[in-house]
């Protein structure tokens, strides 16, 4: 036998044996953590109950909104329903005081909002907590391999998706979780991120459900009848 025949089989037979272990491709599934945690119980069970422990202060910076919005009335002088900057640089040149007001309701305003903000942070912050085992129970019932985030991927099937699954474990361990946080606590910057992404996944679920309400519905065109 040749020496390149020799290199040639040996090349043959190192594929051979090396297919089984290629053939074993790990299960690849997604995962969105933002998603996943909004959608918890506890999650919105306590969002719920922040609302009626602090109805009083929602309804003081609803109030405060609304003479914000009124003073805000007073600098628009091209009734254009903007205050832009030449009419705040006129208003500061005037001494109006509008702008006293206004800073006055936007103090009073972000102190109204803290006791809620903070047990929103708290609950959310020890989700999150959580958050990690839940991911690896489903990851280890599954049998997944490789887990990424769906803005990683350029396809995948709904099938692979595990948000769903994480959120039934987190409901299962961790069916609630406390408002009330402790004297002095501060949320970890990650968490302030986390609910910051989780508003804006609302604010855009929301323009969507009213750009499909305002949208006509489109008939459905009858299938023909297989014969």
């Amino acid at each position: 036998m040749k020496f390149s025949a020799r290199i040639l089989a040996a090349l043959v037979l190192s594929s051979a044996l090396s297919a089984p272990a290629m053939a074993q491709v790990a299960t690849i599934a997604t995962a969105n953590p933002i998603i996943a945690i909004a959608r918890a119980k506890a999650f919105q069970a306590a969002n719920q109950q922040i609302e009626t422990t602090y109805k009083s202060s929602f309804d003081q910076i609803d109030q405060k909104m609304t003479q914000r919005q009124s003073v805000l009335l007073l600098l628009d002088k091209n009734k254009d329903k903007q205050v832009d900057d030449n009419e705040l640089k006129a208003a500061k040149a005037a001494k109006s005081p509008a702008l006293k007001q206004l800073d006055t309701l936007e103090a009073d305003i972000q102190r109204l909002q803290v006791p809620a903000l903070t047990a929103q942070l708290f609950a959310l912050e020890s989700l999150m907590q959580r958050y990690d085992a839940a991911q690896t129970k489903v990851i280890t019932d599954k049998r997944i391999g490789v887990l990424v985030r769906p803005d990683a991927v350029i396809y995948q099937s709904p099938t692979a998706d595990i948000t769903d699954a994480i959120t039934a474990e987190l409901d299962r361990s961790a069916p609630s979780v406390s408002t009330t946080a402790p004297a002095n606590w501060q949320p970890r910057q990650a968490t302030v991120s986390l609910l910051q992404q989780i508003n804006q996944l609302s604010q855009i679920a929301a323009m969507r459900r009213a750009q499909g309400a305002a949208t006509p519905t489109q008939p459905q065109q009858q299938q023909p009848q297989g014969r």
